[in-house]
This record gives structure tokens, C-alpha cells and sequence, in this order.
């Protein structure tokens, strides 16, 4: 991938590249396809509020995490705010154990306003939370940079693309010989940014992330290709009694996103049927 141009935040140029080559990158047919499914299962109207319920999530993310306010952040700020990370939603207690306050605040400064390269930045973030599996700490590092600079960075989620399996939402919605892999987890960052730039486009294009003011289409539209995804293995490899306990797709969707309040969005559980499953 080129060097990024030092006046263009890196999701402003990883667009530009996907208004010349978008066609080369996503596979159209495959995402329509998906999105089809997913709206036999939500309606747009759920569809707008999880973006809704997203864009509300990095509102918070913003507030807390502007670089004059990280500092001043409480063991429970950290909780609320890890709470909202489906990845260490029920971790927070261990990094906060791990992580002295100050250090974990510098540490996330550094991952979000340090001027170093994002491909060395993001795995030096990383690095420092060896205490967690490697895909959390790519996600929890991702969630951080996108949901409080969400102009300027992508999300990464093992859900959407897992390196050690090749598997995710991301990878069944783009072309085989495009290639997510990539030699070191900073440049992976990049490849997957990449390919959500060319996401977006194509997206914003044929409408299957056209939800709200967009800002997050392409993360509901990917979570909602996992939930599509999941249900069809389910089918054909689970039991009816194990079916039975998975949430419907507005849930699921807003689990993965780490919007998902018990509370407020009470509980639905899939019906999930047809293929060669066990009694």
C-alpha cells in the first residue's frame, strides 16, 4: 500500500483511492445478496436506530476520550466506556488491574493523537496490552481510534476479519484476490481500512450502507452480514435446542457494535429453521 500523504487523515485518502478502483475490491452481488437477507430479518427502521445508537456511542467516545479529558477519566469512566467494546465489555476489571490509570490514558492519548505512523502507533498500543488475546487488542485498539475519530479511522473487529482464520463479515463482501493479509498488524490495519473505504463507496452506491447520516452504515451493514452469516452455520451445524437461544438480528448486531442495553432493547430470540440440523 502507498505511504499515506501527510496532509490527508487516513480514511480520507484510503476513500480517494476507492472512487478510482471500488469495483476491483468489493463483491457486489455478494453484499446485495447479503443485505437482502439481513432485511428479512430487520426492518430499516432498526436498521436506522442501531446507526442511531452507534453515532450515540462515539458521541460518548469524543467526550471522554478529547485529548484535555483523558487524563481526568475514573476507574469508572473506563468501565462505562469498555462496557460499549463487545471485545472487553467483561475485561475492563483486568485492564484496569493491569494498567496504571496514568499509563493507560497515555497509552490511549499516544494510540489516538500521537504523530508517529498509524502503522507503527497501532501496534505499539498493542504491544502494551500483552495481557489480552491478540484479536482483542486489535479491537479494543480499532474501536478506540474509530469511534472517537471516526472521520479519520476505521473499525477492526474479529468478526469482520480474523487473520488467523481468514473469516469475517468483510471478507465474504469482498472479492477473492483481494487480499486482507498483510505482513505486521500496523499494515493490517491499513489493509482492512482500505478495504472499508472501498465498503463505503460502494455502499453509498448501490444503498446497502446507506442507513441514517451514514457516518456508520458500513459497520451496521457488516455486523448484519456476521448475524446472516452465523445464522446460516447455525443451521446447518447446530442443534434446534442450541438455535433456540440466539438472539434475533436488531440484538445480535447491536451486541457486536456494543450498543446492546437489556434494558432498553428488552430480548428477542432468533427463529432459526430449514436445513439439516439434529433434534
Amino acid at each position: 500500500m502507498p505511504n499515506l500523504p501527510n496532509d490527508l487523515a487516513p480514511l480520507a485518502y484510503l476513500a480517494s483511492l476507492a472512487d478510482l478502483i471500488m469495483g476491483q475490491v468489493v463483491d457486489t452481488p455478494s453484499a446485495q445478496e447479503f443485505m437482502r437477507e439481513a432485511m428479512q430479518k430487520i426492518t430499516i427502521e432498526e436498521l436506522d436506530a442501531i446507526e442511531q445508537e452507534v453515532a450515540a456511542k462515539s458521541v460518548r467516545f469524543q467526550a471522554a476520550l478529547a485529548p484535555d479529558q483523558i487524563s481526568r477519566l475514573t476507574r469508572d469512566d473506563w468501565r462505562g466506556l469498555f462496557k460499549m467494546i463487545f471485545a472487553v465489555r467483561r475485561k475492563s476489571d483486568a485492564i484496569l488491574a493491569a494498567h496504571a490509570k496514568n499509563d493507560l490514558g497515555d497509552q490511549i492519548h499516544d494510540l489516538i493523537y500521537c504523530d508517529a505512523e498509524l502503522a507503527a502507533r497501532f501496534p505499539s498500543f498493542c504491544d502494551a496490552f500483552a495481557d489480552l488475546d491478540e484479536n482483542v487488542r486489535y479491537d479494543l485498539a480499532s474501536e478506540l481510534l474509530h469511534y472517537t475519530r471516526p472521520k479519520d479511522y476505521w473499525l477492526w473487529t474479529r468478526w469482520m476479519w480474523d487473520p488467523a482464520t481468514e473469516t469475517g463479515s468483510l471478507r465474504l463482501v469482498t472479492m477473492d484476490d483481494f487480499d486482507l493479509r498483510a505482513p505486521s498488524l500496523g499494515e493490517t490495519y491499513l489493509r482492512v481500512g482500505e478495504a472499508m473505504a472501498f465498503v463505503n463507496a460502494t455502499g453509498e452506491a448501490a444503498g446497502f450502507t446507506r442507513l441514517g447520516q451514514q457516518t456508520f452504515g458500513a459497520d451496521v451493514f457488516l455486523a448484519c452480514v456476521y448475524g446472516v452469516y452465523t445464522y446460516t452455520v447455525l443451521r446447518l451445524r447446530m442443534t434446534n435446542e442450541f438455535n433456540k437461544v440466539m438472539p434475533e438480528l436488531p440484538e445480535l448486531a447491536r451486541r457486536l457494535l456494543g450498543v446492546w442495553d437489556k434494558k432498553a432493547h428488552g430480548i428477542r430470540k432468533a427463529k432459526i429453521t430449514g436445513g439439516n440440523h439434529a433434534d
